[in-house]
Formats: structure tokens, C-alpha cells, sequence
């Protein structure tokens, strides 16, 4: 099991590391706005954490002679997420560091933006003020690397529980994709 799940776990944070520099690029150089970086942002997830579905499989067809349990597809599915998402919170570090001065633009750019749509719907000033010390602490959270770390994990878990729950589901059943050897008997 530990060589499907490392495996599994470092093509899917391989594969988010990357889509987290490239939309982090993206953004820095203003060709995605903060309106698309949420869609964008959990849909590089879905495709990372697609390895858990390979995960699962390959564990249920090379090492579970074709047959999975419920929970121990789970089991698998959970720790190739958090595996991935060591490497997705490595990935958004990384690119911090190599792009100097990135955080702050970005969280810049996402004050201004809150900010603006409270000003364009009239929104009182204690409210904008109110705006602007949410995203200074959010911003504060973001440079402490534990807390940071744990906000990554918050990110992209939930996606994996999900990916891991379908994936562990589908796959119990021996008949769904069986392994080439088993297809030949």
C-alpha cells in the first residue's frame, strides 16, 4: 500500500504544484481575475486528486487481488490527498519565494477588490473598514508557514474526501475497470 500511495500521492501533488504555479503566474499577470481563480483554483484540484481514483484502483487490482473494501479505499484515497497536499501547499511556498513580493500583490489585488464592490454598492464605511481588517488578518494568517500550511490543507482536502468517497465507492465493485490479468481468465 505505501508504494500506491506514495506514487499516487506524488503524481497528484506533482500535478497541483504545477497548476499552482500556472495560475499563480496567470493571476500575477492580471490574465485571470479573482472572479475565475476560485472556479480555476478548485478545478486543478479535481484534476490532481484524480490520482486518487488511479491510486485506489491500482491497490484494488496489484495488491487486493481485485477486491476493495469500502474503507480501506478510503483509507488509501485519504493519504494519497494528504500527500498531494504537502505538495500543494510546497507548490504555493515555492512560488512565493521564487516571485518575490507576489503575496503582496496579490492580496493587494484581492483588498481592492473587495473593497471596490463594497463601494460600488454603497456599502457604509464601517463596513469597507471592517473589509479591509478581515483581508490584513487573512493576510497575516497567510505568512505564518504553520497556519498558511493548514489553510492549504483545509483548501484541498475536503476536495480529496469527496474524490476519495466516489472513488472508493465505484471501485468496490470488482466488475468497474478490472485489471487486464483478471480480464484474460
Amino acid at each position: 500500500m505505501k508504494k500506491v500511495v506514495l506514487t499516487f500521492g506524488l503524481l497528484g501533488g506533482l500535478i497541483i504544484s504545477g497548476l499552482v504555479w500556472g495560475t499563480a503566474t496567470l493571476v500575477d499577470r492580471g490574465v485571470i481575475g479573482f472572479d475565475r481563480l476560485e472556479i480555476v483554483g478548485y478545478s486543478s484540484m479535481i484534476i490532481a486528486l484524480s490520482m486518487v481514483f488511479f491510486g485506489i484502483k491500482s491497490y484494488r487490482d496489484n495488491y487486493a487481488e481485485g477486491r476493495l473494501r469500502f474503507w480501506k479505499g478510503v483509507q488509501v484515497g485519504m493519504l494519497i490527498s494528504v500527500i498531494a497536499g504537502i505538495l500543494y501547499w510546497g507548490g504555493a511556498v515555492s512560488y512565493g519565494l521564487a516571485n518575490p513580493g507576489f503575496d503582496e500583490r496579490f492580496m493587494q489585488k484581492f483588498t481592492e477588490l473587495k473593497v471596490g464592490k463594497l463601494q460600488q454598492q454603497g456599502a457604509p464605511q464601517e463596513k469597507i473598514d471592517s473589509a479591509k481588517a478581515e483581508v490584513d488578518m487573512m493576510a497575516g494568517l497567510f505568512k505564518s508557514p504553520i497556519l498558511f500550511f493548514l489553510i492549504c490543507m483545509m483548501e484541498i482536502l475536503p476536495v480529496g474526501l469527496v474524490v476519495t468517497l466516489i472513488s472508493a465507492g465505484l471501485l468496490r465493485r470488482k466488475e468497474l475497470l478490472p485489471a487486464a490479468a483478471s480480464e484474460a481468465k
